[in-house]
C-alpha cells in the first residue's frame, strides 16, 4: 500500500483536483476520441494545429487520478510544440510508464512524476490513454481510441 501511496505524488493529485486545459478547445482542427473500458475512463483530445507547430491543446473527459492528471499535464507539455517533438515527447513518456530499456525522465519534466507508474501495470492504460488520443489526433484519424 505505501508503494500506491507514493506513486500518487502530489504533482498527479494537484492535476488530478485542477485539471489544466481541461475544456472544449474552440477552433480545434484536430481531435480523437479515447476510452479504457478497463476502468472507464473517456477522453477526448482536441488540438490547434498551425502548419506542424501545436499551438493549443485541451481536453475533456473523465477518469481516474492517473488519467486525468496525465491528460493536464500531457496539455501543458505539449503546447508550442512541433509535431515531430510531440510525437517525440509522447514516445519518451510512454517508455518511462512501460519501463521499457532505455527510458528516461530527465527531459520529460513533470512528466517524470509518472515514473512508477510502471511498477502498477494495470496502471499504465490510464496513463496513456491521453497520449495514445494524441497520437491520434495528430495523425488527423478522429476514429475512437481504445486502451484494448
Amino acid at each position: 500500500m505505501s508503494d500506491l501511496r507514493e506513486l500518487y505524488q502530489e504533482v498527479i493529485l494537484d492535476h488530478n483536483r485542477k485539471p489544466r486545459n481541461f475544456r472544449k478547445l474552440d477552433g480545434a482542427n484536430r481531435h480523437a476520441e479515447g476510452y479504457n473500458p478497463l476502468c472507464g475512463d473517456k477522453v477526448v483530445v482536441y488540438l490547434k494545429v498551425d502548419g506542424d507547430v501545436v499551438t493549443d491543446v485541451s481536453f475533456e473527459g473523465s477518469g481516474c487520478a492517473i488519467s486525468t492528471a496525465s491528460a493536464s499535464l500531457m496539455t501543458e507539455s505539449l503546447k508550442g510544440k512541433r509535431v515531430a517533438e510531440a510525437e517525440a515527447v509522447f514516445d519518451g513518456f510512454h517508455k518511462l510508464v512501460t519501463g521499457a530499456p532505455g527510458a528516461d525522465a530527465a527531459p520529460l519534466g513533470k512528466l517524470a512524476a509518472f515514473a512508477g507508474v510502471s511498477e502498477f501495470p494495470v496502471r499504465v492504460k490510464c496513463a496513456t490513454l491521453a497520449w495514445h488520443t494524441l497520437h491520434a489526433a495528430l495523425a488527423g484519424r478522429a476514429d475512437s481510441v481504445s486502451t484494448e
